[in-house]
Order: structure tokens, then sequence, then C-alpha cells
């Protein structure tokens, strides 16, 4: 299930990606047994699950007219749902216990905490462990990830450097990736702060001899993106959300990464720090103090403590440049391991849906 949140949407396929190459399926064209199905909300998803239960209530008529599965449809009820968001929650719970109904057994998954109410009804919740403190233990159905799920695999990242490698032979290396995302519900990224982290990386970069790839983000917003700019001279490489967004340009984000010699990104966002310990290269992630959320300086924490990334302060306050390494992180593939023990368990597949 795919709906209007980025960061939810990327989850799923990048879990779906996991298990196509688990299970040697192919993930798109006519031999594929995925099916992405569009979710789209009225204002009534806001309502809590726990009143929401197992059902459609909060999704638009056209959405669940395409979830409906009858003898005009053209399509059967899948052995399979993926999705990520506590709104999609009750939907894949409506799709598992309208497929029951009719004799037929549809496993879901979903990524990220539903909360409480009908969890009991998931086959599998995968949690990320900074984004749910339960003092009380996990249910059997339950497995704890470090940071979210992405399309990041090594595959993809090989064919990503190849694809873009011949379009950066203008700047020297070592190339320094800045990922920079903005403000949150409850923190601001004020120009102040974004020039203070440009100015650092820029720094860095010229002591090093490379360039920046600098990639900014929806919620960086114009005075941030101005103050990066203005404090990341050439040579450089950029993709600014304001200015090249919209404007068809593509976006390098992927390429930046599986390019990068070396990554820093800002602390604000989930899946730009999941994102980032793709690449195997030193990681450091921008986080001063008061910048983030609890939940996320969590997230920093297990990243940490794996040894997929550091705090940035120590580059910067280190003055010498360590070039070290460590295992991709993607909790895709974790995610995608259990799902195909499920699914061997439960005899299936006949048919798989995202």
């Amino acid at each position: 299930m795919i709906d209007d949140r980025p960061g939810n949407a990327g989850q799923v396929r990048g879990v779906a990606e996991a298990l196509s190459a688990e299970m040697n399926w192919p993930r798109e064209g006519a031999g594929s047994p995925f099916v992405e199905k569009k979710i789209a909300y009225t204002s009534l998803a806001k309502l809590p699950n726990i009143v929401r239960g197992s059902s459609l209530v909060g999704v638009t008529p056209e959405t669940a007219a395409g979830l409906k599965v009858d003898g005009a449809s053209g399509h059967a009820w899948p052995d399979l749902v993926i999705a990520a968001g506590r709104r999609t929650a009750p939907v894949a719970r409506w799709v598992k216990k309208a497929a029951q109904g009719q004799g037929k057994k549809t496993l879901i998954v979903q990524v990220m905490n539903p909360g409480r109410a009908g969890s009991d009804a998931f086959d599998l919740i995968a949690v990320p462990k900074h984004d749910c403190t339960r003092p009380d233990g996990d249910a059997p159905n339950v497995m704890r990830i470090t940071g979210a799920p992405h399309r990041f695999s090594p595959a993809r990242l090989e064919a990503e450097r190849q694809a873009w490698a011949g379009l950066m032979t203008g700047i020297p290396r070592p190339f320094i990736a800045l990922f920079v995302g903005g403000a949150t519900k409850a923190r601001p990224f004020p120009a102040e702060l974004a020039s203070d982290l440009a100015t650092k990386v820029s720094a860095a970069a010229a002591e090093l001899g490379g360039s920046v790839l600098l990639s900014t983000s929806r919620r960086t917003g114009s005075e941030a993106e101005a103050a990066l700019l203005a404090a990341t001279p050439e040579p450089r490489h950029t993709f600014i959300w304001g200015r090249d967004g919209e404007s068809g340009k593509p976006n390098p984000f992927a390429g930046y990464l599986a390019l990068a010699d070396a990554v820093v990104v800002t602390g604000d966002s989930v899946s730009m720090c999941s994102e980032a310990c793709a690449n195997t290269g030193p990681v450091y992630i921008y986080a001063p103090r008061g910048m983030v959320s609890a939940k996320h300086a969590r997230l920093h924490r297990d990243l940490f403590a794996l040894g997929a990334a550091r705090p940035f302060s120590l580059w910067h306050h280190g003055g010498t440049f360590e070039d070290w390494t460590h295992a991709p992180v993607n909790a895709a593939a974790e995610v995608a391991q259990r799902i195909a023990g499920l699914l061997k368990e439960a005899g299936l597949p006949r048919k798989q849906a995202s």
C-alpha cells in the first residue's frame, strides 16, 4: 500500500524490493507478483486507529473501490499486504478480515508502530527501535529494526554509481555529500544553522582538496537554501529543492549517495539518516544541541552504537579526516527475510501485493 507520504512509500517499496531479491521474484513488469495500491485519504483518517478499527473509514471512495474484490473486479485477494504508517493500518486490517470472510489467507505486514488497538491482527510489525519505547516488551509478531527501511541496496548503489559517475568528472574528489533536511513541527531550521553547517562542511572539503555535493529537501526552506549556497563555494555540485525540485531536473540524491567518499547528513530526518548509512564509508550526523527531538537522538545513538555513523562534531573538532568503513544499514533486507519465512510457513504465495 502506497500513501501520500514519500517516507512511507519509500519504506514500503524498499521492503518490496528486498523481498523480490530474497524470493527471486521480478519487482516490475508482466511477470511481477507485486501490485501497488494507492491509498488516498479523507479527513476521517485523522481519527485514532482505535476508532477506525479494521475498516475503510478515512479513505476515499475511489480507494475503497480499488481494494474491494468481487466477481467483476478482475483481481483476487492478495497473499501479502505491506504498508507503512499509522493511517494505513486500519486499511490493511480490513483487507485481511475481508479476505478471511471469503476463505482466503492474507498476511499483513506493517512498518512502524500502528498502535496497540488491533495490533495482534498483524502477522509482522517492524518497529524502529527509536520510535517506540514500550516498557512491557514486545509481542511475538513484533520485530525491532534500526532506522527506516529504504531502497538503497548495494546493487542499486552500484547501478547509481555507474549512472552518475560520468556527470561528476568536472569537480575533484574526494566527494563529501551533504544531505540537508530542515524544519520539523517542533523545531525550526534557521538560516544561521544552515550557514554553520555548510561553512564547516566546505572547510572540511577544502582541507581534503575535494568537493561538496549538496542536496536539500522539501523542508529546507528558501532562507536556509540561500544560506547553504552562500557558504558552499566552488567546486561543488548542487540540487536545491526550492529551485530544482519542480523544474524537471533529475534529482541526484542517489548518485551523490553512491559516489560519496564521506556523507554528512542533518539529524532531523529518520529517512535521510538511514539512507546515508547505506554508504559504507564515513557517515557523520549534524545535530547540534537542541536541534532534534528525543526520538531522533535515540536513532543517532543506535547508529553510533552500530559503528555506522559518528557525530559530525568529532570530525569538525578533530581536525583530521579519518577514512573508515562500516557494514551497510538497511532494515528492508531484515524485514524481507522475516516475510519470506512467514510466507513459507503459511504455504504461500498465490499472489503478493505491496
